[in-house]
């Protein structure tokens, strides 16, 4: 039904920075909560960030030390995540999900999209 579509992945340097969107399709609706995780091949499913309705946000996932920033446009309901300071353990696919309350566990999301590949070199 809904639908949610990330963009702005790519390759980039160790110590670039990267901006990814998470756009809605499908249903006019703003998600409550929009989290942000990542995986890499081998590796389970981190937790990011994540963003209510009104810009409460988490910016606390371990992995990424508060290097990433999580925003929202509540004109356009697009979730982004400012990443900044990449390094190689950042190379991961990126996917955005939505969620009705604030939470960093992956099973309280749905919706997911299907990712947005960041590699991060050297």
């Amino acid at each position: 039904q809904a639908q949610l579509v990330e963009s702005g992945g790519g390759l980039v340097q160790a110590g670039g920075s990267l901006r990814l969107s998470c756009a809605q399709s499908g249903q006019s609706f703003s998600p409550p909560v929009v989290g942000w995780f990542r995986q890499a091949p081998s590796k389970g499913r981190e937790f990011v960030a994540a963003i209510s309705r009104n810009g409460d946000a988490i910016n606390d996932g371990e992995a990424v030390r508060g290097r990433f920033i999580i925003s929202r446009d509540k004109n356009t309901n697009t979730v982004y995540l400012q990443m900044n300071d990449l390094n190689p353990e950042d190379t991961a696919l990126y996917t955005c999900a939505w969620a009705y309350r604030m939470t960093r566990s992956d099973s309280d999301f749905d919706t997911w999209g299907q990712g947005t590949q960041v590699t991060v070199s050297s």
